[in-house]
């Protein structure tokens, strides 16, 4: 009923659902997760999901947002799934942002992710990756991590104590807040030189020459969780299919199971259009906006690379990263959860721009920032990588792209307080603070800051200022 295929179209090879792999044995491509669904009892419409509502005494189905959907994601038995109690997130329609962005009140929403157990999108995927874990006999548990990976995989390996966490982590920037979680939750944290490449390099390595279950986004059992958020973005919305859809682009996970999603509902008949996607890198970490372009006038730098019916440029990419290697270029973004050069989903983002009509942007820290501050001003908090979403979405209205009558959902990849440093420093308690920590990231004004107003310790001072 659901078997493992290599996304190559000149490959295609299949494997068992029971065997761990990362990539195709043949040909080294990303693999998916398939389904016979002419096998499966799948439901007629997608209103079917409504009688799973979240309740903590309604089974599994009922208690977790990914599970929810299981019918979607069958790969399986129900009685092997595991939860912490993820994806009970909410679609908020953003008012109060949506005039910064330049869409119609009532058009734009906000896809808060950093209700999630452990903070961030991550637990979608940890939800499927530890379920598929758990039923291969894993033992440990790895991933490579700016910090919301490495939280999510704590958290489940405590709650669970089906595996033990193994962490690895760069020596270059972790928000502190992410850090604290995979600590205290007590995950065994490996920092080694290097950023997050080197770190991913490394742990895929050592989880293949000792056995430890790898849980970073190569792994398509992750990808099968996070598709459903996308389920809840439609659910949310009366099951209507909105016209954009706006993602941080960083190791291209998400990006990589929304395209997965739209593919699988257009294919059983599900929804009756495609949304358009948008993924916004940060200017710091831009390879992909490097490779694609923006969509019109090719790249600055490689060329116009598209995923070409599964036929995309490999040599391109080769010499791309090549290129990076030989010049020591290191991704640097204040938005640490996207801070990556080399994503490991570059070829399935690919092929969500294609079946998406996509487009690909990216957006300054200062732009970031910006963003994050409007944001959180309209009560939704997010780490810096989530704003570049709105930041993105801003950008694709001032260029006409996006038009403001159109149906646009932007993804807050993570809560606030993943990186509350940065949010401290924008908003300018302390001058030096600010110089320290976001000037060697380019951020030269704050023009949205919520500054503390500091005064004597008078009642009649206070009084003045109320």
């Amino acid at each position: 009923m659901a078997y493992q295929i290599c996304i190559n179209p000149d490959c295609g090879c299949c494997y068992d659902i029971d065997q761990v792999l990362h990539s195709c044995n043949v040909c080294g491509e990303l693999l998916d997760v398939g389904y016979e669904w002419d096998s499966l009892s799948v439901p007629d419409s997608l209103s079917h999901f409504g009688c799973y509502r979240f309740s903590s005494s309604g089974g599994v189905r009922c208690f977790s947002g990914v599970w929810r959907y299981y019918d979607l994601l069958p790969f399986l038995p129900l009685d092997k799934l595991v939860s912490v109690g993820e994806g009970r997130t909410i679609l908020q329609n953003a008012i109060h942002i949506s005039s910064f962005v330049g869409i119609n009140s009532g058009r734009f929403f906000l896809q808060y992710e950093g209700l999630n157990p452990s903070g961030s999108f991550k637990d979608n995927g940890m939800a499927a990756a530890f379920t598929h874990g758990a039923f291969v006999g894993a033992r440990q548990a790895a991933c490579a991590s700016t910090g919301n990976t490495s939280a999510s995989l704590a958290i489940y390996a405590a709650v669970t104590r089906l595996m033990e966490a193994v962490v690895f982590v760069g020596s270059g920037k972790i928000a502190y807040g992410k850090l604290s979680q995979a600590l205290d939750y007590g995950a065994k944290t490996i920092q080694i030189q290097g950023d997050f490449d080197d770190a991913l390099m490394r742990v895929r390595q050592v989880a293949k020459e000792v056995g430890i279950y790898l849980v970073n986004s190569v792994n398509p059992f992750r990808l099968e969780g996070q598709k459903t958020i996308m389920f809840r973005v439609l659910d949310d919305l009366g099951w209507r299919v909105p016209d954009w859809i706006v993602v941080p682009g960083g190791n291209l996970g998400n990006a990589a199971a929304f395209g997965k999603a739209f593919i699988e509902l257009s294919k059983l008949g599900l929804i009756d259009k495609v949304p358009r996607i948008a993924i916004i890198n940060a200017s710091g970490a831009n390879t992909l906006h490097q490779l694609y372009g923006d969509g019109e006038n090719g790249d600055r730098e490689t060329g116009n690379l598209r995923w070409n019916g599964g036929r995309y440029d490999k040599i391109m990419v080769k010499n791309f990263y090549d290129k990076m290697t030989l010049e020591s270029r290191k991704a640097n973004t204040i938005a640490s959860a996207i801070e990556i050069n080399r994503p490991a989903n570059l070829s399935k983002a690919l092929r969500t721009l294609e079946f998406c009509n996509g487009v690909v942007r990216e957006v300054t820290d200062q732009e970031i920032l910006d963003a994050k501050a409007v944001i959180g001003a309209g009560g939704f908090g997010c780490e810096p990588a989530s704003a570049a979403s709105v930041a993105g979405a801003r950008k694709l209205v001032a260029e006409g792209v996006i038009d403001k009558e159109q149906l646009t959902v932007c993804i807050l990849t993570g809560h606030q307080l993943k990186d509350p440093n940065v949010t401290v420093a924008y908003h300018g308690t302390d001058q030096k603070f600010f110089d320290d920590t976001l000037g060697k990231f380019n951020i030269t004004s704050a023009q949205f800051a919520n500054k503390p107003i500091t005064t004597t310790n008078d009642q009649n001072e206070i009084l003045k200022l109320l």
